[in-house]
């Protein structure tokens, strides 16, 4: 037969609570040291390595806490995300991507980049913080560069022009012209 609960004081389910929290938060400090330490490769290493330092864990708290933690395998090994972005390269880094640059209308100027290299040119471009630039969005060889009016696009224009040599023979249809070709 089970016992019966002894009540608990008004404060103790908060206190209960609170205790799971930082238990919660220990064990996920565990488990980014562990990942980042690259020695683990799968997940039934990382509940055999956190029940050896004392947490009690299950093969599907962990899997909850890779997920909330952003974790993701990357070959043959699990990394923290913030540990697996490429670094950011600057313009000049990512200017050999660069296909071509063209007005679209008085508001969007259009970049083409080889096959894959889009969000790379456009992340490098985010970066540069030119104040001209309301937004971009990139595709897998394309970019979209939205400014605020035709000042802002000749701005933009000039900048990616001077920063990019590729750029600097397209005209408006993208083309290398003629006199540069």
């Amino acid at each position: 037969m089970q016992q019966p609960h002894a009540p608990q004081a008004p404060g103790a389910a908060r206190g209960a609570a609170a205790g799971a929290a930082a238990a919660s938060h220990a064990r996920r400090a565990a488990l980014r040291r562990l990942v980042r330490s690259g020695s683990v490769r799968r997940q039934a290493d990382l509940v055999r390595l956190l029940e050896s330092e004392g947490y009690e864990v299950t093969q599907s708290s962990v899997s909850r806490d890779l997920r909330d933690l952003g974790v993701a395998k990357l070959g043959d090994r699990y990394v923290l995300a913030e540990d697996a972005a490429p670094p950011v390269a600057g313009l000049a880094a990512v200017a050999a991507f660069v296909d071509a640059v063209q007005p679209a209308g008085p508001n969007l100027t259009v970049v083409r980049t080889t096959i894959g290299a889009a969000q790379s040119v456009a992340l490098a471009i985010d970066r540069e913080r030119w104040p001209e630039i309301v937004g971009t969005l990139s595709g897998d060889d394309t970019i979209f560069i939205a400014t605020g009016g035709v000042r802002a696009q000749r701005v933009v224009l000039a900048r990616l022009r001077a920063a990019i040599p590729s750029a600097a023979g397209t005209g408006r249809r993208g083309r290398r012209s003629p006199r540069n070709a």
